[in-house]
């Protein structure tokens, strides 16, 4: 069970009369009180959500329909917390999980339930988040499209550790536990990785473990599985295959980590927008250039933006290699960002791709200044996406698909990718 942290423990004590802040409105239940909980739904976040006497109770580990026992350890202004101790009513979706530290390590929510389930779950909170966040009722949202792996498909991960105290200390090298970032879970195998990873993983938590004297404060590893085989060393061009293309980056610079669905995934956004009449694309946030690369052929021409010199660098020379003489790449400040796009906005579609932040206001009102045709949003932060397109329909745009993407099956992230034209 988890521990509390020592304001949990001012603020809900095991004995007496809770001290509740006054800000904060009484709470129905005392610390450790257990309530029997009927499961609405499940948050992006991964947590079940239900409702004691219409008081919302927040269970991690649990699934839709369920009814379940929580031990509570947390009361916020308007919910509450609880451990999950024991499931009364078990969904029929329910399944075994495949990892034995699913539930401590946190780098999986929904192991527990069968991959069918998951899109489903994952496409409804999709809809949710547009209708909460980006005031867009009965959105055009389509059932969420799988991964062809449902496991072994990570093709990157980044393990980390903690210096111990002493040098016969134990050192467990993996990820952060559930509600705890202060612990780090000692993960030996990743069921979502690739076998590749996995067989490559026991020598780099050894190789770590026995210099352990040489990191200060401990440290993050990488093993990514690329052409040229599992690579460890950030600073390594690496190659990837995506259809047709071969795109170089660096090792720890940033590259969507499921290869098995991410043409079927580029595929979606290339064909959406080059629609009827559009001759130009402008890919922003281009990294190293799989949009822009992936759509070449269908554009007359296309410029690829990024503020990163040395992603511009790269996508650069995929360009060359790929032997795509249409395609030009800029670095430019975000107050410039289309001060290079110097296409017809009415013959122009633009694909946006930001980091989980989502875009921030500067660039909405450059890209609404500019005023494309057609706009393909994608996004691995669908919350941040909803508050964007509420900005966007606001300028003049409309809805017109939204397409979920499961690239990382057993957890709670998504892509989005949301189409909009004037």
């Amino acid at each position: 069970m988890r521990e509390m942290t020592a304001q949990e423990e001012t603020a809900h004590p095991e004995a007496g009369a809770r001290r509740v802040p006054k800000k904060f409105n009484p709470t129905p239940f005392a610390y450790h009180q257990e309530v029997e909980v009927e499961v609405a739904t499940v948050t992006n976040l991964g947590d079940g959500l239900g409702r004691v006497d219409g008081w919302v109770v927040m269970v991690p580990h649990c699934l839709p329909g369920e009814r379940v026992v929580a031990r509570i350890w947390h009361n916020a202004a308007n919910f509450s917390r609880g451990d999950l101790v024991r499931i009364v009513r078990p969904s029929p979706d329910r399944v075994e999980p495949k990892c034995p530290l699913f539930g401590k390590c946190g780098g999986c929510q929904y192991q527990n339930l069968n991959y069918p389930a998951q899109l489903r779950l994952k496409t409804a909170q999709i809809g949710d988040l547009l209708a909460r966040i980006g005031g867009i009722q009965d959105a055009p949202v389509d059932l969420a499209v799988g991964s062809p792996r449902e496991w072994g498909y990570r093709s990157k991960i980044t393990p980390h550790f903690q210096r111990p105290r002493g040098p016969q200390d134990a050192m467990p090298i993996g990820f952060l536990q559930v509600d705890n970032a202060h612990k780090i879970v000692d993960v030996p195998h990743c069921p979502i990785a690739t076998d590749a990873i996995n067989a490559a993983l026991p020598g780099v938590r050894a190789k770590a473990s026995a210099e352990r004297a040489r990191y200060k404060n401990g440290a993050t590893l990488l093993l990514r599985h690329t052409v040229e085989g599992v690579v460890t060393d950030h600073k390594k061009v690496v190659s990837e295959k995506v259809g047709p293309l071969t795109l170089r980056f660096l090792a720890g610079d940033f590259f969507q980590n499921n290869p098995f669905i991410l043409e079927k995934f580029v595929g979606y956004a290339v064909d959406h927008a080059a629609a009827p009449g559009i001759r130009f694309l402008v890919d922003t946030y281009c990294g190293s250039g799989l949009f822009a690369l992936s759509a070449a052929k269908r554009f007359e021409k296309v410029l690829g933006i990024e503020v990163n010199a040395d992603a511009v660098a790269k996508a650069t020379e995929n360009a060359r290699l790929n032997g795509l003489a249409n395609c030009a790449f800029v670095a430019d400040s975000a107050e410039h960002i289309f001060s290079k796009a110097d296409f017809a906005p009415a013959e122009t579609a633009v694909i946006i791709d930001p980091p989980r932040k989502g875009c921030d206001e500067v660039f909405l009102a450059q890209l609404v200044a500019f005023g494309p045709k057609r706009l393909v949003y994608v996004s691995c932060g669908p919350d941040t996406q909803a508050r964007d397109l509420k900005y966007l329909l606001a300028a003049g745009y409309r809805l017109v698909k939204v397409q979920p993407f499961d690239l990382f099956p057993q957890t709670r992230h998504i892509e989005n990718i949301a189409v909009l034209e004037k």
